[in-house]
């Protein structure tokens, strides 16, 4: 396979380099909402939604950013609404026209590159240079992409929602589950290459770092949380698992829970990471403090919402 420089297939230039803080931030229903891009790896790269800056186009849909340092370095994404960026992000123009799919194909080219980065080692003078294929390999071409194109925009129910925080009620979290610690054996006792699913205290793949011949013992419609590691991390757990009994805390529900209701969970949930890093762990005692604010209804929680909001979001019969 013939490899070329990044710099052959794409023009390459800095983003915008804006500071959040000189935008003007807003919510994504907004008339004028502009993506704002970070070097996140999370969210497609978009970490903000700001007002539309009068004096600066944003870039137009279509292009690829790319994060030339921190701890993200050389994630790369499509990015398909118009877009500003912060600061050492990279923009990707085709140099000539390339479906969605190429596009795709190498924004993983250039992830399978992160090995050679770290925080201290960026990728801003280095980037031009990396070595892609010349084109994507045909047996990547019977992807249906049609497909891709229809399940970006397929919902379980079309409605859209307004989500208003400030009348949400603020909620003790052990009064909507049992906090436990896994009983499993480390990672190093178990056999690998089977189907149970291995949770540990990774950021990734929901948490799953292996798969294991053992059988599972912890329930499924669970939410594991991240006491150290990537501290703060929580994940839904649709089927059932084997967990690390260090750095991983079981979330079982005192109320009947589904995979909508639980992502939803999950993802007000890690807004508490903040409070967490490596030195201040989140075991069981902080868990058992911890509060979030919910949707609520007639003095409850509110779970019907919280369903419905996520059956009305992009991919969501995908789940």
């Amino acid at each position: 396979m013939e490899l070329l420089p990044l710099h052959k297939l794409f023009e390459i230039k800095y983003g915008n380099s804006f500071d959040l803080n000189i935008l003007e931030e807003c919510d994504e229903y907004s008339s004028d909402k502009v993506n704002y891009v970070s070097r996140t790896r999370e969210n497609n790269g978009v970490s903000a939604f700001v007002h539309f800056k009068g004096d600066v186009e944003p870039f137009e849909s279509g292009l690829i950013s790319v994060a030339g340092s921190g701890n993200s370095v050389l994630e790369s994404f499509i990015q398909n609404s118009p877009f500003y960026t912060g600061y050492h992000v990279f923009i990707l123009r085709p140099l000539k026209a390339m479906s969605e799919l190429e596009k795709l194909f190498y924004c993983y080219c250039i992830r399978q590159n992160q090995y050679k980065y770290n925080f201290g080692r960026q990728a801003n003078k280095t980037l031009k240079d990396i070595l892609v294929p010349k084109q994507m390999p045909k047996e990547f071409s019977k992807i249906d992409s049609k497909a891709l194109n229809t399940l970006k925009a397929r919902t379980v129910i079309n409605k859209d929602y307004n989500l208003e925080t400030k009348n949400w009620h603020t909620v003790k979290l052990t009064d909507l589950f049992e906090v436990s610690a896994s009983s499993d054996e480390l990672i190093t006792k178990y056999s690998s290459g089977g189907t149970t699913p291995y949770i540990t205290s990774s950021e990734f793949k929901n948490g799953i770092s292996d798969f294991v011949d053992e059988g599972p013992t912890n329930n499924a419609n669970t939410i594991t949380a991240n006491r150290g590691g990537s501290v703060g991390f929580f994940f839904y757990q649709p089927i059932a698992y084997l967990a690390t009994p260090v750095d991983v805390r079981i979330l079982t529900p005192k109320f009947e829970m589904n995979k909508y209701i639980g992502l939803f969970l999950t993802t007000i949930l890690k807004k508490e990471k903040y409070k967490f890093n490596y030195s201040r762990k989140m075991g069981t005692d902080r868990l058992q403090k911890m509060q979030i604010k919910l949707p609520f209804k007639k003095n409850k929680p509110d779970w019907e919402f919280m369903e419905t909001y996520i059956k009305s979001m992009p991919y969501s019969t995908s789940i």
